[in-house]
């Protein structure tokens, strides 16, 4: 098989979840454990680091990636889903995986996924391990597809997890309780591995203690050792001084191309797996972090979260949000940006709760609804006859 055939057996043989929804998610790590069973277990020959959350993981995944990257390693980032091309989920040093590596492994691999009938994730996840290993990675920063217990990454022994937040999504697999949810979440927490919870939650908190005291994993919550003040914001870049609780400068004007104002969080809990990692033995410095968080993007080829695609004439903006509380967050930040009118291009899913997401849409805008060209896809006049069936008043949006 050349390239295209290669993902067209990716895409139409095997079951992928954006494509399908839930039907594609395996309850168990049987087949990806076999898969790495017939690569000689890649993922552990990988020193690697699993993020997990509902918001804001792929962005850790890669600022981490960034640090490490600043001090001369060569680090490994396995994320999803991708956004336009499939390679954007395997990368070292911002590098995509190359095209003849995807068709090397399928290849190789055929015959055991021909026999076991993975999904598209569960394969993904094993070439990811066998690529890393391949090009000989110093560290390998894997981040959760979805949930965490079940989840096809979870078949690692990381040197650390994080757990960004917990909000609702995929609520149909996960639970419909904050609490399920983060019990799913916990699932990444290891034995004597230390664990990051970036947000306090009091439907959570309980759920991540007992997990790691169950586990003897050290636990921390960033938010409760530090915070951020003299936020300023700008289209593409953000200044911040993080302070512990105490009041203690940690650091002064720190510059980031990570935009938005959510921002605030994923830095602190960023900074926080910094300083767990340095307990470690690693040497992160702070003049190494200020130097990686001003070029995350081109770094690590980051893409897809608050992404400014034009300045001007029209000012646009990309943004991956998808759930609950990521439009919010995302719709808070459109508030803020000075316009004389608002035009937003937007798609769903069969399986989101519009019935939630609809009214938090500002009412003043034009809308263009499109619909993806996969199963799960939700028609664009679909979404229309939710705006006009609903005849919804916007919420207002509260932080």
């Amino acid at each position: 098989m050349n390239y295209q055939q290669t993902l067209d057996y990716l895409y139409q043989q095997l079951p992928m979840f954006q494509r399908i929804g839930s039907a594609a998610y395996k309850k168990d790590l049987t087949n990806t454990l076999a898969l790495c069973q017939y690569l000689n277990n890649p993922q552990s020959q990988l020193t690697t680091i699993h993020i997990g959350g509902t918001n804001g993981k792929g962005t850790l995944t890669h600022a981490l990636g960034a640090v490490f990257q600043a001090t001369g390693k060569k680090v490994g980032l396995y994320t999803s889903p991708h956004y336009k091309d499939f390679r954007e989920r395997i990368k070292i040093n911002g590098q995509y995986i190359s095209e003849q590596a995807v068709v090397d492994f399928v290849q190789k691999i055929k015959p055991e996924s021909e026999r076991i009938q993975p999904s598209f994730f569960e394969l993904t996840v094993a070439m990811a391990f066998d690529y890393f290993v391949q090009q000989q990675v110093d560290i390998a920063i894997i981040e959760v597809g979805l949930g965490g217990r079940l989840d096809s990454t979870n078949v690692i022994t990381p040197i650390l997890s994080v757990i960004t937040n917990i909000s609702y999504d995929h609520t149909d697999m996960l639970g419909d309780t904050l609490a399920l949810i983060a019990a799913e979440k916990a699932g990444i927490i290891k034995p004597n591995v230390p664990v990051v919870i970036g947000e306090t939650l009091p439907e959570t908190q309980t759920v991540f203690v007992q997990k790691a005291t169950e586990q003897n994993a050290p636990i921390v919550f960033a938010d409760q050792q530090m915070q951020v003040a003299n936020v300023q914001q700008q289209l593409s870049n953000m200044c911040v001084d993080v302070l512990d609780y105490k009041g203690n400068v940690l650091f002064k004007q720190l510059k980031t191309d990570l935009t938005g104002n959510y921002q605030q969080k994923n830095i602190i809990t960023l900074l926080q797996a910094i300083q767990v990692l340095n307990n470690m033995g690693f040497n992160l410095g702070a003049d190494v972090v200020s130097k990686a968080l001003q070029q995350v993007r081109p770094l690590t080829n980051f893409m897809g979260r608050w992404q400014v695609l034009n300045t001007q004439n029209p000012l646009v903006i990309a943004d991956s949000a998808h759930n609950e509380a990521g439009i919010t967050e995302a719709m808070w930040q459109l508030q803020q940006l000075p316009k004389t009118h608002l035009h937003l291009v937007m798609g769903f899913v069969k399986d989101k709760d519009l019935g939630k997401i609809l009214p938090l849409l500002p009412t003043t805008a034009t809308y263009y609804f499109c619909k993806a060209n996969i199963p799960r896809g939700l028609p664009a006049a679909d979404c229309n006859k939710w705006l006009i069936n609903m005849a919804y008043k916007a919420m207002p949006i509260t932080r």
